[in-house]
């Protein structure tokens, strides 16, 4: 975990939004669909909540934003650790919720057979960011009494059964965790491909789109906000964050150079997890970063190449150019993630005047 504390106080020391903590319910592999049998490459991680959280009281105003792997999780456990998250890191938690059809993960459980279908698993997820969310509002705000002379703990009329039915799981509630400090802790999901734009839509309030080129950055956008569109979700706002992988140092040539290096001593070409792969100069990265913004993405989700390496280089030179451009912040603006990101904090869906509202 002292390795993560450094990797963020970096992170928080160049005014970024948020950092992910990726997760997984297997060991790393090379390949797609099966364990590798490599032991010359680290194989394993911490679990992410469990790190975001002990990263939180090191930390002041970035977000902490972990992935749970929703395919094999519960709602009302993750809706619990999350909101949890949320108290011990006053207000700046979120939820990177990731799907997972590899039939060595589903062996560590055994409890069903993976759905086969990208699609299933994708509206599955959903089903389980819904859940989540009504475990959140099903502790009003003030629902917490603490009167020491009656006795009294909770006022039990803002307590609230969510009996959540959906068509992989049922969920009763309440949550047995006091209503997060943001209302709503931030849930950002990720697509590789078109095939999770369904999820982006209906259950995050961040997605993550692969940034390979403006043309397919617009049309991915639309595509999203179409969905988005269709799905309804109580007019909420929806970011949409390109992402990519970055390998940046004072000219394009050494950038290009290092990451052939790094092939070469891995034995493949690196493929940047999914996300596009950029080489060049923080000059250069921030040209593409303002270009595919201007083809309607609200800001970037930026995977260092090399943690050591890359990340320094974002922060203490993209940022300045960003802000040289007037296109990032000089301080923070917000102390939760909400804030920090423009969204408001919502009211309880089961309070009086929610439910007037609607």
């Amino acid at each position: 975990a002292r390795y993560w504390a450094g990797v963020v106080a970096e992170a928080e020391a160049g005014l970024l939004d948020f950092v992910t903590f990726d997760d997984a319910l297997a060991l790393q592999s090379a390949s797609p669909g099966a364990q590798d049998e490599r032991t010359d490459l680290v194989r394993g991680r911490l679990d992410a909540v469990l790190t975001a959280a002990r990263i939180a009281p090191l930390t002041g105003r970035i977000g902490l934003v972990p992935g749970v792997t929703a395919t094999h999780t519960e709602p009302f456990h993750v809706s619990k650790a999350v909101a949890t998250l949320d108290h011990v890191s006053r207000g700046r938690a979120g939820l990177d919720i990731q799907v997972s059809g590899l039939p060595y993960e589903e062996r560590h459980f055994g409890r069903r057979p993976v759905p086969l279908q990208e699609d299933e698993l994708h509206e599955e997820a959903a089903d389980h960011v819904e859940a989540v969310r009504r475990l959140w509002d099903s502790w009003e705000d003030g629902a917490e009494i603490r009167d020491v002379a009656t006795g009294r703990f909770v006022d039990r009329d803002k307590l609230h059964h969510i009996d959540f039915e959906g068509q992989h799981f049922s969920v009763r509630g309440p949550s047995i965790t006091p209503r997060p400090p943001q209302g709503q802790p931030v849930v950002t999901a990720r697509a590789t491909d078109s095939a999770a734009y369904g999820l982006i839509a209906r259950a995050a309030d961040v997605g993550f789109l692969p940034s390979r080129d403006t043309a397919g950055t617009r049309a991915a956008v639309a595509a999203v906000r179409q969905l988005r569109e269709s799905a309804g979700p109580g007019g909420r706002p929806l970011h949409l964050f390109g992402e990519l992988t970055v390998f940046l140092d004072e000219d394009a040539a050494a950038a290009a150079d290092r990451l052939g290096r790094l092939d070469a001593l891995a034995g493949d070409p690196y493929e940047g997890g999914g996300a596009p792969v950029f080489t060049g100069t923080a000059d250069q990265l921030a040209d593409l970063l303002q270009e595919h913004r201007e083809a309607g993405l609200s800001g970037f989700r930026l995977r260092p190449g090399v943690i050591a390496h890359d990340l320094p280089a974002i922060t203490r030179t993209l940022v300045p150019e960003l802000r040289r451009r007037g296109l990032f912040r000089r301080e923070y603006e917000a102390d939760t993630l909400r804030g920090l990101l423009g969204l408001d904090r919502p009211a309880s869906r089961y309070s009086v005047s929610a439910l007037r509202a609607s």
